[in-house]
């Protein structure tokens, strides 16, 4: 199990020239067993996208213990990736081919004061309200199997656009709002798409009907801003059989807590 922060990642895959997470991870196997190591992930995160719970296997040596290998290779990981925890799994299990789902969560900062903390990890959107209540209406109909082509990018290898949503939520905490969404796999580039015309329902400026129409009659070129990455994590990878207990991979992104204080603080 795989932490990332983003930021200074060229998304998850290798690709030449560009610093990866799966490079980086693959150079200090080489390190270690003294011989080339592929690594197979449960989804490819995209440039500066997060991931709280990402889930990743490699053939490994028998003499060494599963559960020693987290602690082997953060010994030698930069400070932007952690292995969180390692486990044995049978030869037939693969990291994205076992996977029945996917978990996104998408960030939104609405307060107009910027905030240091909470900026590696969320679009600070504040030029406009938004409403959540109309984010969540816009959400409901995506619950279910639908050709979601409209959240496609181009690039992808992907041979069709249809997609098992399980669940599609909003929420607001204070000047926070949540955006999340667990699928059986996720298009190319749809979340940040998604969330990038979801702002456009939040402002009043779409409506949600309007907004299902898009997908629904797969009108690819009305979708034309993608949200920013640093606000996307990967929140977590399910399985039939998992060979972690939920404490290790259920909520490890917290979501932010910020007190809405009363005009007047008690003197102390």
């Amino acid at each position: 199990m795989i932490q990332y922060l983003g930021t200074h990642f060229h998304g998850w895959q290798r690709q030449p020239q560009h610093r990866t997470v799966q490079e980086e991870i693959e150079t200090v196997l080489e390190t270690v067993l003294q011989h080339p190591v592929r690594i197979h992930a449960a989804g490819r995160t995209d440039s500066g996208v997060h991931a709280a719970a990402q889930v990743a296997h490699f053939d490994a040596p028998s003499h060494i213990p599963a559960s020693r290998w987290s602690s082997i290779l953060n010994a030698r990981m930069p400070k932007d990736i952690l292995i969180r925890a390692s486990a044995t799994v049978s030869s037939t299990w693969h990291a994205r081919f076992s996977a029945i789902w996917r978990r996104y969560r998408y960030t939104l900062y609405t307060d107009p004061r910027p905030n240091l903390f909470i900026r590696p990890f969320a679009w600070h959107y504040y030029y406009e309200p938004l409403n959540e209540s109309l984010i969540r209406e816009a959400l409901s109909p995506m619950v279910g199997r639908h050709h979601l082509s409209a959240f496609h990018r181009a690039g992808s290898d992907r041979p069709h656009s249809w997609v098992d949503v399980q669940a599609a939520e909003c929420k607001r905490e204070g000047s926070l709002i949540y955006i999340e969404m667990q699928a059986s796999g996720f298009l190319y580039g749809m979340m940040r798409l998604l969330v990038g015309m979801l702002v456009q329902v939040g402002r009043g400026v779409r409506s949600p009907i309007s907004f299902t129409e898009v997908w629904e009659k797969e009108h690819r070129e009305q979708v034309k801003y993608a949200a920013p990455p640093q606000g996307l994590c990967l929140l977590r990878v399910g399985y039939p059989e998992f060979p972690f207990p939920p404490d290790v991979w259920y909520d490890t992104q917290p979501a932010f807590s910020l007190q809405a204080f009363p005009e007047r603080l008690p003197v102390t």
